[in-house]
């Protein structure tokens, strides 16, 4: 069953009473580079020629914080309601690079959006391009699930499967149904992946117990398909779709959520696990209101949150009380894992040492942040340094490298790198 994508183009301005926050990070689709000085123009979807913000980008390539219109808060916290988010354009423009128009960024109230925007750079041929995010999967109409077993057989002759779990640097997602052979495959970062699922799929205005036990699901199925190596050993050449009925619904380009962003920085090496079965659970689930499966009800989850359960009450409320929450032994990508502690004012060695060198790369790039003295001492210096840094990528402003902090620096750092090494 088709998706419908079309949005109205008479949504209007709303009542002022209720607000969502916006913050649009613009970079180059070469890598991590920030775009400086493009020019973003904001309009409701579907009126264009009505321009409600314009904003900059700073050497960071990134825009100011600002409000925006949205509707009332229940919308969010209730199935079958009216549109809990307000959608709008926003067209940027930047010497050296192609214009870019995103159509429906969804703003909802209480929460900020995070919006990235990857340029083309004039150079590289192309044309305009305009990106249309679909309805939110709790508000458009998507088909559902098609039921599937959550431990898959591992005893086929020929299967290829890992010997451990590894949270990869990429997944390969196949925008379409798996037959679809004209649907587009997109390189995307596992953890990015994870984050747009998540914004796609719940609210970003339900309690943090309850968006974190969707995200352990979507991470489940994700780790799952990893694991099992699902569509490559029937001859696809992709790690997982972006179709209701085989996956999870993944949208190319969407805003994701502030909330959202740092809960998966923070818990994407879990997943969950029933005793004595080594792959990732397929956890299954469905909206629990329009449609119901033998899996998670994303709506019943938000009840439950509201009820004070926790995120594995949660989960064990559905699939029962022996699965629990794993964590993966290995993370692909980065040059170290973190090392288990917090590094701090005080702290020295050679995970210091690290961070040091890797800021200072990473501020090649992005100026804001400021040069250290790479000598394995954290000090003020680098505690500024790593101050800046989490204010750039959307992390609580400790100065502390925890757990989210390291891998994120780590992301950067590797993207940068990686821009000067020969396709």
């Amino acid at each position: 069953m088709p998706v419908n994508i079309i949005h109205s183009a008479q949504q209007g301005p709303l009542d002022n009473t209720y607000a969502g926050g916006l913050k649009i990070s613009v970079t180059s689709t070469l890598g991590p580079l920030p775009v400086q000085g493009a020019t973003v123009s904001i309009s409701y979807t579907g009126m264009s020629d009505s321009i409600i913000e314009t904003l900059d980008t700073d050497e960071s390539g990134q825009t100011e914080e600002i409000d925006l219109p949205a509707p009332p808060l229940e919308y969010s916290l209730e199935p079958e309601s009216n549109r809990p988010y307000s959608e709008y354009d926003i067209q940027v423009n930047a010497p050296g690079y192609e214009p870019i128009l995103i159509a429906g960024t969804q703003i909802l109230p209480d929460v900020l959006a995070l919006q990235p925007v990857e340029m083309i750079p004039r150079d590289i041929p192309g044309t305009e391009e305009e990106i249309v995010i679909p309805y939110h999967t709790l508000y458009g109409d998507y088909p559902p699930k098609i039921p599937e077993d959550e431990i898959k057989p591992m005893a086929e002759t020929g299967e290829i499967v890992l010997s451990r779990v590894v949270i990869p640097e990429f997944v390969v997602v196949h925008d379409g149904v798996p037959s679809d052979a004209s649907a587009p495959n997109y390189y995307v970062r596992y953890k990015d992946y994870i984050k747009n699922v998540a914004s796609s799929e719940i609210y970003a205005t339900w309690p943090e117990s309850s968006i974190y036990a969707n995200i352990l699901c979507i991470m489940s199925v994700t780790l799952n398909r990893v694991y099992t190596e699902w569509y490559r050993n029937q001859g696809y050449n992709f790690t997982i779709t972006s179709s209701t009925a085989y996956d999870q619904k993944w949208m190319k380009g969407r805003n994701i959520y502030e909330n959202i962003d740092y809960l998966v920085d923070t818990v994407f090496a879990n997943f969950l696990s029933r005793p004595g079965v080594r792959q990732p659970i397929f956890t299954s689930f469905c909206d629990g209101s329009r449609v119901t499966c033998n899996g998670l009800s994303q709506w019943g989850s938000k009840f439950l949150g509201d009820e004070g359960y926790t995120a594995i009450e949660i989960i064990r409320n559905y699939f029962g009380n022996d699965m629990y929450i794993n964590t993966a032994e290995s993370v692909a990508g980065v040059p170290a894992s973190w090392p288990g502690y917090n590094l701090t004012v005080g702290s020295s060695g050679e995970a210091s040492l690290q961070i040091q060198q890797q800021l200072n790369r990473i501020g090649q790039n992005y100026p804001a942040i400021p040069n250290v003295t790479a000598d394995g001492i954290y000090g003020p210096q680098t505690a500024e340094a790593v101050r800046v840094f989490q204010g750039i990528f959307n992390i609580p402003q400790t100065g502390i490298v925890d757990y989210p902090t390291w891998y994120k620096i780590s992301n950067i750092y590797v993207g940068v790198t990686r821009m000067g090494e020969p396709g």
